[in-house]
């Protein structure tokens, strides 16, 4: 394997740690494997901090085929709190309002879902990287500013009902999508078509095109990985 030249490493990106942080100790790790002083490397498809999963990072020319890899479809598990919301649609933040949840039963969330499938219009959340006037939105709404964002078109391919815990009020789902669709909004966006709220309080990316999260390597592995590829 030559990195210069262009290869792809799938790596199951951690918890709490951003695309680029992982992308930049991968890039360490590698460039001093080489003895270069930085290896051109560029990752297809960010992922928020608090969620998990595969990341495909591109090195050399391979990286020219980023644009090609973030049209692939993805898939996502999730796990979503019924009854409440933040200001992120996920746990960077604490509750900031609650809402009944008495009348939320299995069958309306199976009816509820059925309706996100499909061609939809999708407002990102104020909490993401969308460009706004040449700031990133999240750095704007973390300085208090008012962030208002324009719907998008997605497409969800599918959305299944992995678990729902009454008591608990927590459901999980399995998401196939098109490039662009956040999680995160779908989240708040069941949470309303339910006559509730909702937040993530899980999510995993487990495949992205053909690569699944079985297929990607952790931190620890990649060093031993590294070795056995590597070409100097």
């Amino acid at each position: 394997m030559n990195f210069n030249e262009g290869a792809y490493i799938y790596i199951n990106k951690p918890y709490r740690m951003s695309s680029f942080g992982a992308l930049a100790h991968i890039r360490y790790v590698v460039s001093k494997r080489l003895h270069v002083k930085r290896v051109k490397m560029g990752h297809a498809g960010t992922l928020d901090p608090l969620a998990t999963g595969v990341l495909i990072l591109c090195t050399g020319k391979a990286t020219k085929q980023i644009e090609q890899l973030q049209l692939h479809t993805k898939e996502y598990t999730a796990t979503l709190q019924l009854g409440a919301t933040t200001a992120s649609f996920d746990k960077e933040h604490t509750v900031d309002y609650t809402y009944p949840t008495k009348h939320i039963t299995r069958e309306l969330i199976l009816k509820t879902l059925s309706q996100f499938v499909g061609d939809q219009m999708q407002v990102p959340p104020v909490y993401s990287a969308c460009m706004v006037a040449g700031d990133r939105a999240y750095e704007l709404a973390r300085k208090g500013q008012e962030v208002a964002l324009a719907a998008k078109p997605i497409h969800i391919d599918e959305i299944e009902l992995t678990a729902f815990d009454p008591v608990a009020m927590q459901m999980s789902i399995r998401v196939v999508c098109g490039k662009g669709t956040y999680i995160r909004s779908l989240a708040r966006d069941i949470g309303y078509a339910l006559g509730s709220g909702a937040f993530l309080t899980a999510l995993c990316r487990t495949r992205v095109g053909d690569v699944r999260i079985e297929d990607c390597l952790t931190f620890d592995d990649f060093p031993a990985w590294l070795e056995e590829n590597v070409k100097e």
